[in-house]
């Protein structure tokens, strides 16, 4: 498997196989919900639309970045998400960098969204489709933020059946700028603790994969053949 690592700016064509990694933390918090019982995700393309998303549904329940605002009813926080009742609701998610990551490569056969909380999950699925390429989609601070960086390739070598220890990739994770920044309480709408929540390996035994239904981009859970569900 070839892989190739890319911010969103540098796709300049549509790739077969797309992993879109957002540690910290649009990916995290979709895995988050997923457990809190979500039973999908539809990623907006702006505030505006998240928010006329809403009000065509009003049981959906709509995320943001940054500090709660009028319409919205969550923040792009794990930390904070991970204690609501999601019971088979749809969450409209639209947040600065890993919503747009994936809509930007909306067009490929498969599209996976990754953050270390779902890494063995997500390299299961390139191990079992054994594709020829895979490109990373590396979301964070115009591709190059390291704790993205970091999770892409820690999950590129799992899928290439190396036995890799994560201690590395954790540790390149735990010092970027992101780390810093929410540890720092810098980003508002967000807890330190989400740094942590960010940086579990393998907390969830599902990937994530987004398809385009009905004119609109929507992210599910994966089942892993093999894998606990």
């Amino acid at each position: 498997m070839k892989a190739r690592f890319l911010g969103i700016a540098e796709l300049t064509d549509v790739p077969d196989v797309a992993v879109v990694v957002d540690v910290m933390r649009a990916c995290t918090v979709a895995a988050w919900a997923f457990a809190r019982g979500a039973e999908r995700i539809v990623l907006a393309e702006s505030l505006k639309d998240a928010l006329d998303l809403k009000a065509r549904h009003p049981a959906w329940a709509a995320l943001k970045d940054g500090p709660p605002a009028p319409g919205f009813d969550l923040v792009n926080s794990p930390a904070l998400l991970r204690t609501a009742d999601l019971g088979g609701r749809t969450v409209v998610q639209k947040t600065t960098a890993g919503t747009v990551g994936a809509l930007a490569v909306k067009d490929a056969s498969l599209v996976l969204c990754a953050g270390f909380v779902v890494a063995e999950a997500t390299a299961r699925v390139l191990r079992e489709r054994a594709p020829r390429s895979v490109t990373f989609v590396v979301t964070g601070e115009d591709g190059r933020a390291e704790e993205d960086l970091a999770c892409a390739e820690y999950i590129a070598a799992r899928a290439g059946g190396a036995g890799t220890d994560v201690a590395e990739f954790l540790r390149r994770a735990g010092a970027s700028r992101a780390a810093v920044e929410l540890t720092q309480g810098v980003r508002r709408g967000s807890s330190p603790e989400d740094v942590p929540l960010c940086l579990e390996v393998d907390r969830f035994p599902f990937a994530m994969a987004a398809t385009v239904e009905d004119s609109i981009m929507v992210l599910r859970r994966y089942p892993v053949p093999g894998h606990p569900a």
